[in-house]
């Protein structure tokens, strides 16, 4: 069985659901409300969980009750939890407030979520693993976690989000297999020459789909009809299903089950999404309608 470790933020979300975003002075109607662990470390190891593969955080949360329920749930999901630091201070909980189209507005506290640090780093559980999944977290932690990786001959993934433009990623993109990034990102990492050495690039359309470049092979797959309830943990989910199916299917197949994922995420409330390979099976038949 493939051997994932998943490294970055784990958080406690609370999300709630309102009729509209609420400008300056306004007031919106909470329509839904979820609690759930959260971050995209945990997110995507949650939905790799969910899809059979062996798979352990890192990451670090407080010693309080959400640090606890966050461990609890990862438990109970069958992810390793012995690598989350339980840290001085308070787990890191976001607030997410997403209107009736799947829009989302975001707020959070500093937390403990980044005082996993390079001192910290387990070098034996990296050297054990098949595959390093990283999101965002301190560049040099990540990059600490990228050099463990690549002297053992572990493979590389980078999901770096929406704060690729404002962290020195760069050292990490360089010694990443797989890059994750949507349009804009995309755009960002090739203007400055960093693609040349990443030998797959996965670029999310959002809503039109995904493709997979790979030298000068591209693969693209449109994406899947849905009704967009909260668009939060789309792309974490949608990285873990390529990760999860890239191992035994086509770069296509695997595109596909990332895109499905990322599907069931979109329609679901909250950023955590609990699935199995029934489900993404499910999703997948759409295509062969």
């Amino acid at each position: 069985m493939t051997r994932i470790v998943c490294a970055g933020h784990v958080n406690w979300d609370v999300t709630l659901q309102v009729d509209r975003l609420p400008e300056a002075d306004g007031e919106a109607r909470i329509t839904g409300q979820r609690q759930a662990g959260g971050g995209s470390a945990s997110n995507a190891a949650a939905v790799l969980a969910g899809l059979d593969v062996e798979t352990t955080l890192i990451g670090s949360v407080g010693v309080d009750e959400h640090g606890h329920l966050v461990r609890r749930e990862m438990d109970a999901l069958g992810v390793e939890t012995a690598l989350v630091e339980v840290a001085e201070g308070e787990t890191t909980v976001k607030y997410l407030v997403v209107d009736r189209g799947g829009e989302v507005m975001v707020l959070g506290n500093e937390g403990a979520n980044e005082h996993y640090s390079v001192d910290d780093v387990d070098v034996a559980a990296i050297r054990g693993a098949d595959h390093l999944h990283l999101t965002n977290q301190r560049p040099a932690t990540a990059l600490e976690l990228a050099e463990t990786a690549v002297e053992a001959g572990v493979s590389v993934s980078f999901d770096p989000g929406r704060r690729i433009a404002d962290r020195a990623y760069d050292p990490v993109v360089e010694l990443t297999d797989c890059l994750f990034v949507n349009d804009r990102e995309a755009d960002l990492v090739e203007s400055e020459g960093l693609l040349d050495g990443v030998r797959t690039v996965v670029v999310k359309h959002g809503a039109d789909g995904a493709e997979v470049r790979e030298g000068a092979t591209t693969v693209s797959h449109l994406g899947f009809p849905v009704e967009p309830v909260d668009t939060t943990g789309a792309g974490d989910a949608f990285a873990a299903g390529f990760l999860a199916a890239r191992e035994d299917r086509t770069t296509a197949q695997a595109l596909a089950v990332a895109n499905a994922c990322g599907a069931l995420a979109a329609r679901t409330l909250g950023a955590r999404l609990y699935l199995s390979w029934d489900d993404v099976e499910a999703m997948l038949s759409v295509d062969q309608e």
